[in-house]
């Protein structure tokens, strides 16, 4: 059914918490959602995933829409979306193989990799893998140092390390491997870092660039995501009109490539040189005070009631 443009006619169901890495995340995502949807006159009823007889009331209750901000595994990799398709129930973001698929970055890089998309040299290694010295040696030698270090499932930049020392290397394994069964070693890029969020289901459309500037630490990690201060998002980006095609271009292709619908946001690293490199895509990206996608829908007049009412609306195509 699509959406009537009354927000009065329908119940929708907020998902959110969740028992990832990424739960207090998805909280202040939802309960902003929630929020907005409610002060549009939608029936809103927030569900915690981490709480099965909360999750019951998606089968005793009757909903029109699922809204999943859920962040992580359990929420942003099919498996919500799979029990949501069995109770026919419409939820916004991506489907089942789009979000299995994003959620992985090793399996996210093969596709890019195929559709000739630009990405950096990795290799993954999993928890049950043995890894001695000359191996280690030998990822070095692929990858180069330094080179970065991350879970191949998991966001927020949870468990990630930049290893600038080749002695730090297996310390750094271990602890992508402590959160999550696979790591990936990554080439390291130096660059402007790039996000650019995506809407749309068959013909989706790019929103403006942002540049993100870390204020205090290293890279864009957990806290310079989430903490107040702790990033400046320039919105638009000051780059060249050529340049934010471009990576528009790149943004939608990986949406597309990956099979999603919805709202997307595709991370993306800009050498001096000016080449380009995809990090990865979010398929349910974070909708708090302080993320991406809510400040790029901003610069082009779309304030944040609107963008979750927008979500809802592609849910229901």
């Amino acid at each position: 059914m699509a959406y009537s443009g009354n927000p009065k006619e329908y119940s929708v169901a907020v998902l959110y918490g969740g028992t990832s890495g990424e739960r207090p995340v998805s909280l202040n995502s939802g309960s902003s959602c929630a929020k907005a949807l409610e002060g549009l006159g939608f029936k809103v009823t927030l569900i915690d995933t981490a709480d099965t007889q909360d999750l019951s009331r998606l089968i005793t209750d009757e909903f029109d829409v699922a809204f999943i901000a859920l962040h992580g595994r359990g929420g942003e990799d099919g498996t919500i979306q799979g029990f949501l398709e069995t109770l026919g129930i419409p939820y916004t973001g991506s489907g089942i193989l789009a979000s299995a698929q994003a959620i992985n970055k090793s399996k996210t890089k093969e596709l890019y990799a195929q559709a000739g998309l630009p990405v950096a040299d990795s290799v993954t290694v999993g928890k049950g893998d043995p890894l001695n010295d000359d191996d280690l040696a030998g990822i070095m030698d692929e990858i180069g140092i330094p080179c970065v270090v991350k879970p191949a499932t998991e966001g927020s930049s949870l468990g990630m390390t930049i290893v600038k020392d080749p002695a730090d290397m297996r310390g750094a394994i271990d602890t992508a491997l402590g959160v999550d069964d696979e790591a990936m070693v990554e080439q390291f890029i130096e660059g402007l870092e790039l996000t650019v969020g995506v809407m749309g289901n068959d013909e989706p459309q790019a929103l403006p660039v942002i540049q993100i500037v870390p204020t205090e630490d290293e890279f864009y990690n957990f806290h310079a995501k989430y903490a107040a201060g702790g990033s400046t998002h320039l919105c638009p980006a000051p780059i060249s009109a050529e340049l934010t095609e471009q990576l528009q271009n790149l943004a939608v292709a990986a949406h597309m490539v990956l099979g999603c619908k919805g709202v997307t946001r595709t991370d993306i690293l800009v050498k001096d040189d000016g080449s380009c490199w995809i990090l990865e895509t979010n398929t349910l990206p974070g909708m708090t005070g302080t993320s991406l996608v809510p400040d790029a829908a901003r610069a082009i007049g779309i304030e944040f009631p609107e963008l979750c009412e927008k979500i809802v609306a592609m849910a229901l195509e």
